[in-house]
C-alpha cells in the first residue's frame, strides 16, 4: 500500500526550520480532510515527563509533528530513534550504544502508510549529517524515495548551501519536488534578492516564503505556503 501523499523534509541546516514547515505541511493536510501522519526519523535531544505510567522521555521537534498530524502513532513509529543527547546523531547514539539502522526507520515508514492517506518523514539536520560511521540521511532519504521538500533558512549563506542540498538530493537521484524560504535571520539584508537567485537557479517550485513568525504555529506558517503543486497533493473540494 502507497499513502496518496508522501514526503521527505530536509533543510540546508539545522535549526532553519524544517520542524515548523512539516507541521505546516501536516496542517494543511489535516485541513483537507486527509488522514495524516508524521514521523521524525531521527530525534536527538530529549528531556524527561512524569506521567501516571512514569519517566517518559520527549524531543519537542517530535510532539510538535505529532499534535500537528491527526493519525495518532505509536511512539517508536513517529520516532524510530530518541536519544537524549542533543548532539549529532551518530554521536547521541554511540553515546547510548545503539546502532541507527535505516533499515529499522524504513520498516517504521511501512507500517506508518498502512495507518494514514499521507505521511510526512522529517529528516535531522542537513541532507548529510551523519547517522553512523558509513551512513547518513541522504542515504535514509535515499532508501525511503520519496518527493524531497527543501527548507531554505533565510540567513547569510543560504545561497551556497541551498544549491549544494540540491546538488545532494540530485545526486542521490530523488526528486525534489519543491522549497520553502524560511525567515531565520529577520535583518538579513537583500533577502528577496536571494530568493529570486534560488527560484532562478532550482528547478523545483517556489512554495512560498514565511517570515519570522511571532508564534512559530504549523497554521500561521500555512497561510504562507501554497502545496497544491505537490505530486499527490490532495486535491480541493
Amino acid at each position: 500500500m502507497t499513502a496518496s501523499f508522501s514526503c521527505f523534509v530536509t533543510g540546508t541546516d539545522t535549526e532553519i526550520g524544517k520542524t515548523l514547515i512539516s507541521t505546516a505541511i501536516l496542517h494543511a493536510l489535516v485541513q483537507a480532510g486527509v488522514k495524516a501522519a508524521a514521523i521524525k526519523s531521527v530525534a536527538a535531544g530529549a528531556h524527561p515527563i512524569q506521567t501516571a505510567e512514569g519517566e517518559v522521555w520527549h524531543n519537542d521537534d517530535a510532539d510538535a509533528l505529532a499534535q500537528a498530524a491527526n493519525v495518532v502513532l505509536p511512539r517508536n513509529l513517529a520516532v524510530p530513534y530518541l536519544f537524549k543527547a542533543a548532539a549529532a546523531p551518530h554521536v547521541a547514539a554511540k553515546l547510548e550504544n545503539v546502532a541507527i539502522d535505516i533499515a529499522h526507520i524504513r520498516s517504521s515508514y511501512a507500517q506508518v502508510v498502512e495507518m494514514a492517506d499521507a505521511v510526512v518523514v522529517e529528516g535531522v539536520g542537513g541532507f548529510r549529517v551523519p547517522l553512523t560511521d558509513d551512513t547518513d540521511t541522504a542515504d535514509l532519504a535515499q532508501q525511503l524515495a520519496l518527493p524531497v521538500i527543501m527548507v531554505v533558512g533565510l540567513r547569510l549563506g543560504c545561497l551556497n548551501h541551498a544549491l549544494l542540498t540540491a546538488d545532494a538530493i540530485a545526486a542521490r537521484g530523488l526528486k525534489l519536488v519543491g522549497w520553502v524560504a524560511n525567515t531565520v535571520d529577520a535583518g538579513m539584508p537583500f533577502a528577496e534578492d536571494n530568493v529570486a537567485a534560488l527560484s532562478a537557479r532550482l528547478s523545483a517550485p517556489l512554495l512560498g516564503c514565511v517570515p519570522r513568525l511571532s508564534a512559530p504555529l504549523p497554521a500561521a506558517a500555512a497561510a504562507f505556503l501554497d502545496f497544491s503543486c505537490l505530486p499527490g497533493w490532495p486535491k480541493s473540494a
